[in-house]
């Protein structure tokens, strides 16, 4: 998104007034009712009528995206204005809420602001300047939250494509490591859903599978892309990167979260990996699942000393080292699933479209460096 479209997101947000006129949903079992509804609000708003609870239902059903605000009466057959505007709040909960009564009941009063969502409650008979600025304080409620949830939506697009952006520019900095880190976030994701992890956290996990390798930017290139085996001298260079990256993602509000993940990728189950020797279940979860994915990709892509290792050689390797390396329980799991990471494998841009939380509804155009080099 660029800076334009940002500066217009914000002033879209102050801007509250717009020339699009908002659809309010008028119901009442008494026609002369809703006559007098639609003249005391008329010329300002699309207008749409519902004589009962299980009328005006459907038309929330159909039509809700498209509705800002119900004015509904408390006393009706069939279903009742709290019964009704409960179900529009499972529905639609953005849809405003106002209820018409002719009883001051308290209970039912309170009820209503509370399980409905309730933004207003007018005493009937009421005073038509009196529903016309209610109406009017609850459209701009409405106006307001729809513009907010869209400028959010735009920051969160923003911030995942600079993550994107990051990481193709780590990977691309080794010819032989393109698409490295969007194909270790493709093997974690895969194991991550296959825990019933909810959306959040795999979110968190997608970004520190993006991010993992990101202390690699202090690594000198000709450690990070020799030809050959590392002396021990380079090797202590190429493994402060885990503690490297914490400290850049620490410094991040936002990645706060995921700092120790993206440290401790390479710590092993049994307590010799680094740069801690965690041991068992002190190395963190999603460290744990990014360590089983990132020494998947590792052994299935060509490296300068190396050709790449077949699927099958490879998730042999890793059923090997369960219980050393990997944390047994995931690293079953992860054998459980070989079919699918195959098949990811051999198509990691489609597949990662599918398993992907944060690129959900984006349009992020992979980039050939993405793409699996045979």
């Amino acid at each position: 998104m660029s800076s334009v479209n940002l500066q217009e997101s914000l002033e879209s947000v102050l801007n509250l007034r717009t020339d699009e006129k908002q659809t309010v949903l008028i119901v009442d079992d008494e026609e002369n009712n809703i006559q007098l509804l639609k003249r005391t609000l008329r010329g300002g708003y699309n207008i749409l009528t519902a004589h009962n609870g299980v009328e005006a239902l459907e038309v929330v059903k159909n039509q809700g995206e498209n509705i800002s605000l119900i004015v509904s009466d408390q006393k009706m057959p069939v279903m009742e204005g709290t019964e009704f505007l409960k179900e529009v709040r499972k529905i639609n909960p953005t849809i405003v809420k106002i209820l018409l009564t002719g009883h001051v009941d308290t209970d039912i009063i309170v009820s209503a602001i509370n399980d409905c969502d309730l933004f207003q409650y007018i005493l009937k008979p009421f005073e038509p300047e009196e529903l016309k600025i209610a109406v009017e304080s609850g459209v701009d409620k409405y106006v307001l939250a729809a513009h907010n949830k869209k400028f959010y939506k735009e920051l969160k697009e923003l911030f995942y494509k600079t993550i994107r952006a990051i990481s193709n520019a780590l990977d691309t900095r080794d010819a032989y490591t393109n698409g490295h880190s969007l194909r270790v976030t493709l093997y974690s994701m895969i194991l991550a859903r296959e825990l019933h992890f909810d959306d959040s956290y795999l979110e968190d996990i997608e970004i520190a599978g993006l991010l993992h390798d990101i202390g690699k930017i202090v690594i000198p290139k000709n450690i990070l892309c020799k030809n050959g085996k590392l002396t021990d001298e380079e090797f202590v260079v190429m493994k402060s990167h885990p503690s490297v990256g914490e400290k850049i993602v620490l410094n991040i509000k936002k990645l706060q979260t995921i700092s120790e993940w993206v440290k401790s990728h390479h710590e092993k189950w049994d307590g010799r990996g680094y740069p801690d020797g965690l041991k068992g279940t002190e190395i963190p979860l999603a460290g744990r699942i990014i360590a089983l994915a990132d020494t998947y990709d590792a052994m299935t892509s060509t490296r300068p000393y190396r050709t790449a290792l077949s699927h099958e050689v490879a998730m042999a390797e890793i059923e090997r080292c369960i219980g050393t390396q990997f944390d047994p329980d995931l690293g079953k799991i992860f054998l459980s699933l070989s079919d699918k990471i195959d098949e990811a494998r051999k198509n990691p841009e489609e597949a990662y479209q599918k398993y992907s939380i944060l690129g959900k509804n984006i349009n992020f155009e992979i980039p050939s460096e993405f793409k699996l080099k045979n």
